[in-house]
């Protein structure tokens, strides 16, 4: 019981350093998915259930991908304008199709 203790404070860190990283600078998001976080964490701190708990650790570590893998933030620049800010994280090399392997230096 405790090891799954301390799984659930460890999805529930990670959502948290997650959320902030993921809605950087935009104050309205950072602080509804900081309530939807707690609200759900609030929620189920009663569940005893082992095999519950451990649904609801994998849902949370699932949910923890997706912002980190496919949430990107825009801005409005002007009326008919969005500016992408993607992070680093999700930024991919372009590197152009090559049908011979490369050479090794």
């Amino acid at each position: 019981m405790f090891g799954t203790r301390r799984l659930v404070l460890r999805v529930f860190k990670t959502l948290h350093r997650t959320r902030q990283e993921v809605f950087k600078d935009d104050h309205a998001a950072l602080t509804a998915a900081r309530l939807k976080i707690n609200e759900e964490f609030r929620k189920n701190k009663n569940e005893t259930s082992e095999e519950n708990i451990e649904k609801m650790i994998k849902m949370g570590s699932d949910v923890e991908v997706v912002l980190r893998d496919t949430v990107i933030q825009m801005e409005h620049v002007a009326d008919d304008t969005l500016m992408l800010r993607p992070r680093e994280s999700l930024l991919l090399e372009n590197v152009p199709y090559c049908d011979q392997p490369r050479k090794k230096s």
